[in-house]
């Protein structure tokens, strides 16, 4: 839970209280390798918090197949922001581990910490400007830099993701990427 109000508390201030509130309502989760967090077409029915380990976001393209579009990695919000069934899938790539909040909780706190939104607001718009400066930046680059930029952003990654995924989420085929870590190996 510590890793949780720590990430919260650079975002806001909060009072002993409302600590107290937040660590009653949250449950300590584990995710095996290979589970959903999440699945398209089904409601969400968790918020969480990545403590350890990483999630992949993927779905399936009009011709069937599986496109990597993203990964959260550990100090990772994961919030549905409009309560809609999912489009995409949240899979562990490694076993993790999360802070989870029913719908219900997370509501609860909205309802009772003053400022919970706004705080909550500054997290996900953090990471949403990460994954865009992380995405945009892929299109004008050639495959080794996205994928020298991918080890710098997910440090201590590749070796714990398939190379599948990481090829997939790089838009390059699989044996490309092995000739490109065996050059710059």
């Amino acid at each position: 839970m510590k890793a949780f109000t720590d990430f919260i508390l650079k975002f806001g201030n909060l009072n002993k209280q409302q600590i107290d509130l937040i660590i009653s309502k949250a449950t300590e989760t584990q995710l095996p390798k290979d589970d959903y967090f999440w699945e398209a077409g089904k409601m969400p029915e968790h918020i969480g918090f990545l403590v350890e380990g990483f999630i992949r976001i993927s779905f399936y393209d009009n011709k069937g197949e599986e496109i990597t579009k993203y990964f959260f990695n550990e100090n990772h919000l994961i919030k549905d922001w409009d309560y809609y069934e999912a489009t995409f899938y949240l899979q562990a790539i490694t076993d993790c581990k999360l802070i989870t909040f029913t719908k219900g909780d997370w509501k609860e706190l909205s309802d009772t910490i003053l400022d919970w939104d706004k705080m909550i607001d500054k997290i996900m718009n953090k990471h949403r400007t990460e994954k865009m400066e992380r995405l945009s930046s892929m299109i004008s680059q050639d495959a080794t830099t996205r994928y020298l930029n991918f080890l710098k952003d997910f440090p201590n990654a590749a070796n714990r993701i398939p190379l599948s995924y990481i090829a997939s989420y790089l838009g390059i085929t699989q044996s490309s990427l092995s000739r490109i870590r065996k050059n710059i190996s």
